[in-house]
């Protein structure tokens, strides 16, 4: 069986075309500038084609994708209808969906509803999809794989903000979490690294550190809080994005700067975070290097950062009453040692324990925590593409 992932943006189209069969990637790339030019990234056959294509739209960046997976070089199948499914990444679900689904009308509906909540990303998940149907037909059975559903088993207690309860009825404004295809991801594989592969009396928290950021506090398999809120702007300082702030300064810097909600929004989610508060741009290795000759504000930002990080480790460290391990995963978590030491080091109080020289090493799964660790320490690489596919291909198969 093969299946085409398909992650798109505002201006650009991720896909990945997997078989099944030993869950091998056939061919990945990245349609981007969709809209404004065009650029496709096509990896397959163990070679990179980067290519200038005029895409339009999403419905044409579709197009491209099909003739680079069947025609040319980076030919890896010859026909279309070898794909049996195609898997979609849908940023918010809200509180209808606690699990993937089958892409019918009525999710298409639902996704639509919750655009409000997600407006930048649920009308490029929704583009994807009726690019998709455009390019394939109705034929093709195609699956929502939403961000937002592995955090459906929070509890009141952590999704309800102190804000009139009315606007919760009216507009569903509650924490609802995001990179949920991350988490569950890696949070199973840590569970078979703990020797409890269904999760069942464990407490693990993981961290999705890379440019856009969570953490997600599990026990026994479920998520019970989680750091980013109704959108992926809350929670702790990422690389451009503010994270949590006093509400109150957002309402001041409107009314001196004279601002509209879409400025502010801007502001807070593409001008603000590591970047801005070192004055470098988004990648820590810019910060990093910064930080070597010297410059203050760059170690400032950093500090804040990790600070943060370690912070909100141990609010979930209280709720659920202790760890038996941390994940880091994403960019910065999986590939950013001196991150791994600042945030373990504020940990070192509960008798967590790093291994320095485990610690340096990039992109692979490996436990980082000292044999003596009080807690289990683990950088485990995610996959949400391999976590779409899978749930299409189970979905399918039931069909």
């Amino acid at each position: 069986m093969k299946i085409l992932v398909i992650n798109a943006g505002s201006s650009s189209m991720k896909y990945q075309l997997m078989d099944m069969d030993g869950e091998k990637v056939l061919a990945k790339g990245n349609c981007e500038r969709i809209g404004n030019g065009g650029h496709l990234e096509h990896k397959a056959n163990g070679r990179q084609f980067d290519t200038d294509i005029p895409m339009p739209d999403h419905t044409v960046a579709f197009e491209v994708i099909k003739k680079a997976l069947t025609e040319g070089e980076g030919k890896v199948i010859d026909d279309l209808s070898e794909i049996t499914a195609i898997g979609h990444r849908v940023v918010q679900g809200g509180s209808s969906f606690s699990a993937s689904c089958l892409i019918t009308d009525e999710v298409v509906e639902k996704v639509t509803q919750y655009i409000p909540l997600a407006p930048i990303h649920n009308p490029a998940g929704l583009r994807g999809i009726e690019a998709a149907t455009a390019a394939f037909g109705k034929e093709i059975p195609q699956v929502a794989v939403f961000d937002t559903a592995f955090h459906q088993t929070m509890p009141e207690k952590a999704y309800m903000y102190g804000l009139p309860y009315e606007y919760y009825e009216k507009y569903g404004i509650r924490r609802y979490g995001f990179h949920g295809t991350s988490h569950r991801f890696v949070s199973q594989r840590c569970f078979e690294l703990l020797g409890k592969p269904d999760g069942k009396g464990t407490r693990v928290i993981t961290c999705h550190i890379g440019s856009g950021a969570s953490i997600a506090a599990i026990k026994d398999g479920e998520v019970v809080d989680t750091s980013m809120g109704m959108t992926p702007l809350d929670g702790f300082m990422m690389s451009t994005r503010c994270g949590s702030v006093d509400p109150a300064a957002v309402t001041f810097l409107m009314e001196k700067e004279g601002l509209t909600p879409a400025e502010m929004d801007n502001i807070m989610n593409k001008k603000s975070g590591m970047a801005s508060l070192s004055g470098q741009s988004p990648d820590d290795r810019d910060v990093i290097a910064a930080i070597e000759k010297g410059d203050a504000r760059a170690k400032m930002a950093w500090d804040v950062r990790s600070y943060q990080i370690a912070k909100t480790i141990g609010g979930y460290l209280m709720a659920l009453g202790g760890a038996d391990a941390i994940v880091l995963t994403a960019g910065s978590g999986e590939n950013q040692y001196q991150l791994r030491k600042d945030i373990l080091g504020y940990l070192a109080w509960l008798g967590v324990t790093m291994d320095d020289e485990a610690a340096h090493v990039r992109r692979q799964e490996i436990e980082i925590s000292g044999k003596d660790s009080a807690i289990r320490v683990f950088v485990i690489p995610t996959d949400e593409e391999l976590v779409i596919a899978r749930d299409t291909a189970a979905i399918v198969e039931n069909l």
